[in-house]
């Protein structure tokens, strides 16, 4: 009986060996509290949960001791990952990851996003591009401020992009720009300021929108956009497309699936392709996308002081991007003779339709009859646009 009881002992002893519970440092428990704080956010103050819930559980499960769910070392040397060992040692996180690394569920989300997209107001108002093009300011002047604080070019080029207010976009350029070990950041660091930006869009905005702007210029009223033709709706994604392709290759993969997203949707015989790319593939890709993406972010990449300033110059490309949207509206306010009201440039920025709806508040703040909503939405999607292709461009020369 001793004997058995001794082996009965050991075996206790060494499953409480190998337990989380005694593998679990300060650290670990430190990203799993943090993990919690974006869950809460997520699910209480509905911030982005869509992909912000997704991203926080991948943190929970990777920060968890023990598990085996995403092996970093898989993934450390970018010019010779071998695959075949990630997909037989690979635990359950390395496998969904596959689809960052490759960079496949970011373009698949913007078919997605391109069958719930109407370019009607931005080819109703093709001026609205250039609104569109005034926020990218936002990717390129941190860009520097990056640089000065010590960054490589790589991790740059991954913070300018949070300036896009455009989350599969970051993620896109951070999966490929950040693609081997040495780095101080991460594409998870990158997914999680970007969309928690995104989230306080309706925080961000309305204060440097009212600085920048008098009461009569919010007052503006704009008129009713024209009617714009099937044959119109059609023939744009086609035309930039092209055009897109062949100033920016790197954008292509973006721009392009958006595109085939929307004319799928504006030819109007695809229905059942329609309903499956807005529902069932955009939901099973987000998910597998979010908590791919949260499996990177582990104590190394986020306790540390890199992650601040992360933080810090994510603020700084929002106000930035939001600040010269605004500024070229008020130039174009004055081009125009009053006809432009300056607060749909602050819609330049890609959160869809979320900036284009701050617009509209902040303007029904100052006269409640003033409608700008749709006015506001040419200069949102322009900024989708624009975003890929300033990640095509970033992509291009780093």
């Amino acid at each position: 009986m001793s004997e058995v009881f001794r082996i009965f002992a050991d075996t206790i002893k060494d499953l409480a060996m190998s337990s989380g519970i005694a593998n679990m440092g300060w650290k670990d428990a430190v990203m799993i509290l943090i993990s919690f704080v974006f869950m809460y956010l997520a699910i209480v103050k509905q911030f982005e949960p869509l992909l912000l819930l997704p991203i926080s559980f991948g943190m929970f499960l990777t920060n968890l001791p023990e598990v085996g769910m995403y092996h970093p070392e898989l993934w450390a040397n970018a010019a010779d990952i071998d695959f075949g060992q990630v997909l037989h040692e690979g635990g359950l996180l390395d496998i969904l990851y596959l689809g960052v690394k490759l960079q496949i569920y970011p373009p698949i989300i913007f078919l997605g996003i391109g069958t719930m997209t109407d370019f009607g107001p931005l080819i109703a108002n093709p001026k609205s591009f250039l609104l569109g093009a005034a926020a990218q300011a936002g990717i390129f002047l941190p860009f520097i401020g990056a640089a000065v604080l010590g960054f490589s070019a790589a991790e740059c080029g991954s913070i300018a992009i949070i300036g896009g207010a455009d989350g599969p976009t970051a993620i896109y350029v951070s999966s490929r720009l950040l693609s081997g070990g040495g780095y101080k950041i991460s594409t998870g660091t990158i997914a999680l300021a970007a969309y928690t930006y995104m989230a306080l869009v309706p925080v961000i905005q309305p204060p440097i929108m009212k600085l920048l702007t008098t009461k009569k210029e919010r007052a503006i009223k704009m008129p009713q956009l024209r009617t714009v033709s099937k044959t119109e709706k059609i023939i744009f994604p086609v035309a930039v497309t092209l055009i897109v392709a062949l100033l920016v290759p790197s954008a292509a993969p973006l721009v392009g699936m958006l595109m085939l997203g929307n004319i799928i949707k504006e030819s109007g015989v695809c229905a059942r392709l329609v309903d499956t790319a807005q529902n069932a593939l955009m939901n099973i890709i987000t998910i597998f996308l979010g908590v791919s993406v949260g499996a990177t972010t582990q104590a190394d990449k986020i306790l540390n002081l890199e992650f601040a300033k992360v933080i810090i110059l994510g603020v700084i490309a929002f106000a930035v991007g939001t600040a010269c949207g605004v500024l070229f509206g008020k130039l174009m306010c004055k081009a125009t003779g009053g006809k432009v009201n300056p607060l749909i440039g602050s819609a330049g920025v890609s959160a869809v339709p979320m900036a284009a709806r701050v617009s509209q508040k902040v303007g029904a703040q100052t006269d409640p009859t003033n409608f700008l909503l749709m006015n506001a939405m040419g200069p949102n999607v322009a900024g989708v646009i624009g975003s890929a292709v300033a990640a095509g461009i970033l992509l291009s020369i780093i």
